[in-house]
């Protein structure tokens, strides 16, 4: 089992990338695999009431944009910064004078420049932007609402936090530490690792899972319909030949990105479709011939025509080979949501800090679940736990308040 006592710390470069629990066998190969039945089995255990240790599970907020905030180690002065704060020359705004954007970006730096620069911040934190004063909405009756990117969220404008949210000017969910000598250099933590100020100009938090009520447990049916999809998952895992897995990852590298196993995959999570294994992998052959034919109709001359044709028919043959085996890694993915699908349909069932989650839509609002959970151990692996069909479908239909 995996021992949550301790947070993932100190975790290697910025800007941390995260990957759904199900595709970690497709990005690491059989360890991969090993690690999302241990991440499934842990959460099962926690929701079961069996956890010897905390489960340590943070909330996928869908805030935008991202903003960083701290100290530069190099002359001691506060700044706040978009996503280029890691680059060999970053954009650190630390006068407003530095800000150059302008429109709601402008506003948001200028705001953020005065207001985070009060909370105490050691070292470097990012978080995700969930609303300025400015963009404060009250459309639901009673509830205090704002939309940075597709989901809409809203509280009681009566509730404690609501409260606070009315006298801020804005806010933000804070998610990542970053520490080191320099900015460079610097290495991230999943979650806050730090006590920030309380100031009423700034409503703050961090992303942690909060069960305020407790009663987030399974039952007993279920626990046992977890532990079936990972005995089931668990049979065909040991059918997986690892080499194989490891080739098909190095093939899949070789082909254009209009061909690869991830894009067709997207393609039917943004078409909300799934079918069986078998026909996912027959539908794959037919997503890459037509992904060759586009490539091979914009060529202007009859040897290079000649060539991507010669081209594809020599990874058909090799993607031939693969076909057994990736039946196989399908089935196990599948069985993996279908866990995930149960432990998230529990999560879900409690709104955190009394947080109501919509989309909008051209009818109005429609209730829909928080964006997702990301978990993480001790061995600085972390992933996060999506419906994927549910959000990416919810991204594609939503009306936004601004396009990114």
């Amino acid at each position: 089992m995996l021992n949550f006592r301790e947070y993932l710390t100190e975790a290697p470069g910025k800007n941390l990338h995260l990957e759904h629990i199900e595709d970690e066998i497709l990005n690491n190969g059989i360890e991969g695999g090993r690690a999302a039945i241990r991440f499934i089995q842990s959460l099962r255990n926690m929701l079961a009431g069996e956890s010897k240790s905390k489960v340590n599970m943070t909330v996928k907020w869908d805030g935008a944009p991202a903003v960083f905030a701290g100290t530069d180690p190099s002359d001691g002065k506060f700044f706040v910064a978009k996503k280029s704060v890691f680059n060999k020359n970053p954009i650190l705004y630390k006068e407003k004078s530095d800000i150059d954007v302008g429109g709601y970006l402008g506003e948001l730096f200028k705001v953020a420049l005065v207001e985070f620069s009060k909370l105490g911040i050691k070292g470097v934190i990012q978080g995700d932007l969930l609303y300025l004063k400015s963009t404060l909405g009250g459309d639901i009756p009673n509830h205090w609402t704002f939309q940075p990117n597709t989901i809409v969220y809203a509280i009681p404008k009566d509730s404690e936090i609501g409260k606070k949210i009315k006298k801020s000017k804005i806010g933000i969910v804070w998610h990542t530490t970053y520490t080191g000598d320099s900015l460079e250099e610097m290495t991230a933590s999943f979650g806050m690792t730090q006590p920030l100020k309380k100031v009423s100009s700034v409503w703050h938090t961090d992303a942690e899972y909060k069960d305020l009520s407790g009663t987030v447990k399974f039952t007993a049916a279920e626990t046992v319909a977890v532990s079936k999809d990972l005995s089931e998952a668990g049979k065909v895992f040991h059918g997986i030949n690892s080499k194989m897995i490891d080739q098909w990852g190095t093939l899949q590298e070789t082909l254009p990105a209009s061909a690869q196993w991830k894009t067709y995959q997207n393609s039917l999570i943004r078409g909300g479709t799934t079918s069986n294994p078998r026909m996912m992998i027959a539908n794959y052959f037919k997503f890459v011939h037509e992904a060759f034919l586009k490539i091979t109709e914009t060529k202007k001359t009859e040897k290079s025509k000649k060539q991507w044709t010669q081209r594809k028919e020599q990874f058909f043959k090799e993607l031939r080979r693969h076909t057994s085996n990736m039946v196989a890694v399908s089935t196990f993915m599948m069985n993996i949501v279908e866990a995930k699908n149960k432990i998230l349909k529990k999560l879900n069932s409690i709104k955190q800090l009394g947080m109501s989650t919509f989309i909008k839509t051209k009818n109005g609002y429609k209730v829909t679940s928080p964006e997702g959970y990301v978990v993480a151990d001790s061995s600085q692996r972390a992933v996060k736990l999506v419906d994927r069909l549910e959000f990416s479908f919810n991204n594609f239909t939503a009306i936004k308040n601004w396009d990114k």
